[in-house]
């Protein structure tokens, strides 16, 4: 059974897709793992391969006060664990196109069922150490 934070994460992850879609950038993948570690979203565009770590939130003041931002939950250990993957993946699928790494934040009211309040796109929002 899932939890209710699991059901608001696997919401985020459709509307990141939608988002990406609609922005011309083709889903290859999602919820890839490797070993521990997982990617949320493989996507392309014509020039990049994109690994997409998606962070979703209920849209309220004091959840972003007391937690702060979507995004600032992609600490160190996560963007770690994050690369592993990428480099899983990349044995198993070398790739053609340069690789990106990107965080989607979304955002959903506080409603029930949940109803979309925003998202934000980083592209290049971190590196490969």
């Amino acid at each position: 059974m899932k939890t209710e934070k699991r059901r608001l994460g696997d919401l985020g992850e459709d509307a990141a897709a939608k988002y990406l879609r609609k922005n011309k950038i083709k889903i290859l993948e999602r919820n890839f793992t490797y070993g521990p570690h997982e990617i949320d979203i493989i996507a392309a565009n014509r020039e990049f391969l994109i690994f997409v770590e998606v962070k979703t939130r209920t849209h309220r003041e004091e959840t972003i006060a007391q937690y702060g931002r979507a995004c600032e939950a992609v600490d160190h250990r996560k963007r770690h664990s994050m690369l592993c993957a990428v480099r899983g993946y990349c044995k198993s699928t070398p790739p053609k196109k340069k690789i990106r790494l990107d965080v989607v934040e979304v955002y959903f009211e506080n409603t029930d069922p949940p109803k979309l309040h925003a998202i934000h796109h980083m592209p290049d929002a971190f590196r490969i150490e």
